[in-house]
């Protein structure tokens, strides 16, 4: 067992998180990570409602006795969702951990810690790291530039990032972006980090709620096959590549503004390719580290696979460099 400050302060077994994703963090993945010991967030804009949000944390309960948390993404919109129910019913359910992400977590972190929840805020840059450390999140996921979905524009990769953020957060920090196995987790902790987080490893499960044709097209994608879309609005997305995803960066790098491909890049096309496994049918989030992943396991084995892998690195081939050193 690898024990950390994240697995201490959170109350889970495995410093691994199955972070919050769009029409992807439903109840069976996040109850399937729950059993195995690592951290599952329920993605709660997933949940068309505050209720049908209610009903999937109920649901989730059915299915695991073990810790869980929710995702609550905060973004700017013409017309946002009714934030301040969405984070009511999460403190009415009992649920003890929330994945903050997007805006500044502050306004909600009064009413969550009054509840006792413990609050984990990702973030993509040091600056922000340390502002939610000061403002008194519980604990920060350090976004990469590998990672699927917003990598924040600075374009720093995590074997900067990390450590870079770990010299100044002195609170639980777990490291996003690119973790896919065993080696992930051994280097996350080596730069300073206390856990992993992966979400394109998650969605590569069969318990994970998308097409299966979609977990197969990213088990055959390498590392290469991904776009940064909205790069000239200083909105930049990592999603997979595909012809959809290509044409959007053709259209803004020619001058296009978001008007021009808004019908492109609808929640709802993204949304039809995890239900009709079409991978032509819209965007979808991808990270780099699709190009480690080569198969579909259950969440447990996954987990398991990990763990088991990683204390065999750091006792076997680690160790072994060690006694080498000391002949």
């Amino acid at each position: 067992m690898i024990s950390t400050r994240f697995t201490e302060t959170f109350g889970v077994r495995h410093p691994i998180v199955q972070g919050g994703m769009q029409w992807v963090g439903r109840a069976e993945l996040v109850a399937a990570v729950a059993n195995a010991g690592a951290l599952g967030f329920i993605t709660a804009l997933t949940q068309p409602t505050p209720e049908d949000l209610d009903r999937e944390i109920a649901r989730c309960r059915e299915l695991t006795d073990q810790p869980f948390g929710v995702n609550l993404t905060i973004l700017p919109s013409i017309t946002p969702p009714p934030y301040d129910e969405y984070r009511q019913v999460i403190v009415e359910s009992g649920v003890k951990i929330v994945e903050t992400a997007g805006s500044n977590p502050g306004p909600h972190l009064p009413m969550f810690h009054d509840a006792g929840v413990k609050v984990l805020h990702k973030c993509t840059s040091v600056r922000h790291a340390v502002k939610a450390q000061k403002l008194g999140v519980d604990g920060i996921s350090i976004d990469g530039f590998e990672c699927a979905g917003h990598p924040g524009e600075d374009d720093i990769p995590g074997l900067v990032l990390i450590p870079a953020a770990a010299d100044k957060v002195t609170i639980p920090m777990i490291a996003s972006g690119g973790f896919a196995d065993a080696r992930g987790l051994l280097a996350a902790l080596a730069l300073g980090a206390d856990g992993i987080n992966m979400g394109t490893r998650f969605m590569c499960t069969v318990e994970s709620p998308i097409h299966q044709r979609i977990k197969e097209e990213i088990v055959a994608a390498d590392e290469t096959q991904t776009e940064l879309i909205f790069r000239p609005l200083r909105n930049t997305a990592r999603v997979a590549s595909n012809s959809i995803s290509r044409e959007v960066v053709d259209i803004l790098n020619n001058g296009g503004q978001f008007e021009d491909v808004r019908e492109l890049v609808a929640g709802a096309r993204g949304r039809k390719v995890f239900e009709l496994g079409d991978p032509e049918a819209g965007i979808w989030s991808a990270g780099t580290c699709q190009g480690l992943i080569h198969d579909i396991p259950t969440a447990g084995e996954l987990v398991e696979r990990i763990i088991t892998a990683a204390e065999n690195l750091i006792t076997d081939r680690l160790g072994g460099m060690l006694d080498r050193v000391s002949v």
